[in-house]
């Protein structure tokens, strides 16, 4: 049974940072293509970030270059989203995701190809 749990999540001023990290389980993610995204009220569910667990290869959108950064861990099985310089408008409910990497990096942008989803974990920044 995959389970995908967050955590990392909580208050922060405008300007600080977070880590949120994602445990994995169930399956050998070394084939998986594995992303973040987002959710803020009233707002639809928006691709953050994605990492190709075997290539390393990282995608990001255009909102967060350069302030977010994906990475995982393979012996711990665990997926980060490092993030700096947050912003008011990052507020939401991040979660992770996991899909087979089987399509073009793309695809991965968008929620279709993610087969798997976590719970998801609060991020407030305050103004």
């Amino acid at each position: 049974q995959v389970q995908l749990v967050e955590s990392g999540g909580g208050l922060v001023q405008a300007g600080g940072s977070l880590r949120l990290s994602c445990a994995a389980s169930g399956r050998t993610f070394s084939s998986y293509t594995m992303g973040w995204f987002r959710q803020a009220p009233g707002k639809e569910r928006e691709f953050v970030a994605a990492i190709n667990w075997s290539s390393g290869n990282t995608f990001y959108a255009d909102s967060v270059k350069g302030r977010f950064t994906i990475s995982r861990d393979n012996a711990k099985n665990t997926v980060y989203l490092q993030m700096n310089s947050l912003k008011p408008e990052d507020t939401a409910v991040y979660y992770c995701a996991a899909g087979y990497s089987y399509y073009s990096s793309t695809y991965y942008y968008t929620q279709t190809p993610y087969n798997y989803w976590g719970q998801g974990t609060q991020v407030t920044v305050s103004s």
